[in-house]
């Protein structure tokens, strides 16, 4: 790949991907939200071209200008937070969003095109996820994402573009939405504020944002048309777990002196808040299938993808 589109380049995992591509000196083409103000954390290179536009823009944006792009990285969408997740009239508008995000990869004579899903498209199940798991959304969101990944599907044949949907998990990373979990309690910890979380006992699989984005161009390379990736670690711990990482990598950077058990039971702050409606107790991924594609993938430990998570952020490195 010589050079790429990036939509929503400025989230956890564009921006892992606009990293990595500096790496291999591959161009990007970065197709920014209008006026945002985390457009400032993208790297100056001459390898990025920075567009502004948002998703109701698309049609109109004039390929000629931007340039051509070997593929496509569809990450933008709208409402992805709270309430808006079930505003059911914008997330109709994401569905279209996405086929202009499809037209306009046509134009840019890109040869692939890989969106970004979620696991919301499943609704709540017990076992591990893949292609071959029904699915059942149970918000806006998650039956707007599946069915944009459908007519994409439909469209990227229509067109002769090669088509990969991926259903992605949780990811963390520096560049992570402020209102994430692991950004609110890195915030929260690095204020010295007790937290506020449920008893934390379901299970999640996350994934590195920049393993994330190492998946993505591999797929990129490697994903077979019409299929349908999970994309996570393939294990899955209590989001306690989790959470008491976060404070340790939070204390250690800052370097806090030791607590007592109930000091530290104090600030993590467990079973403060009860479990959201048709919450979701148990979520893994199923990698056999994405292993078995573009091959064995070595995923960053939690401890230490979360120390440059913090440290980052702590340090007011990224806004």
């Amino acid at each position: 790949m010589r050079r790429i589109a990036i939509t929503g380049p400025t989230g956890a995992i564009g921006m892992a991907l606009i990293e990595l591509c500096i790496q291999r000196k591959t161009e990007v083409l970065a197709i920014c939200h209008k006026g945002s103000r985390r457009i400032a954390n993208i790297p100056d290179s001459e390898l990025i071209s920075v567009v502004e536009a948002d998703l109701a823009d698309y049609a109109q944006l004039d390929a000629a200008k931007l340039g051509q792009c070997d593929g496509f990285f569809h990450l933008a969408w709208n409402g992805t937070t709270g309430e808006a997740r079930n505003d059911m009239i914008l997330q109709s508008h994401n569905i279209e969003y996405t086929m202009d995000a499809v037209n306009l990869a046509h134009r840019l004579g890109c040869g692939f095109f890989i969106g970004a899903g979620s696991q919301a498209e499943y609704g709540r199940v017990e076992g591990k996820l893949n292609a071959q798991v029904p699915t059942n959304p149970e918000n806006g969101y998650g039956m707007a994402k599946l069915c944009a990944g459908q007519m994409s599907r439909v469209m990227c044949e229509k067109l002769g573009i090669r088509h990969i949907w991926t259903r992605i998990l949780s990811v963390y990373g520096p560049y992570d939405g402020e209102q994430s979990m692991v950004s609110s309690a890195i915030r929260k910890f690095g204020k010295d504020e007790e937290g506020a979380f449920t008893e934390g006992r379901q299970k999640w699989d996350y994934l590195y944002s920049k393993d994330a984005a190492k998946i993505m161009l591999a797929l990129g390379e490697n994903g077979r048309s019409g299929k349908i990736y999970c994309l996570g670690s393939g294990n899955a711990q209590e989001l306690r777990a989790y959470i008491e990482k976060i404070y340790d990598a939070v204390r250690e950077y800052q370097q806090k002196p030791e607590e007592s058990i109930e000091q530290r039971e104090k600030h993590l702050g467990f079973g403060k808040i009860p479990y959201f409606d048709k919450q979701v107790m148990y979520l893994c991924a199923d990698i056999q299938d994405l292993e078995e594609d573009i091959g064995k993938i070595t995923f960053t430990p939690f401890e230490k993808g979360i120390g440059e998570t913090c440290k980052a952020r702590l340090s007011k490195s990224v806004l």
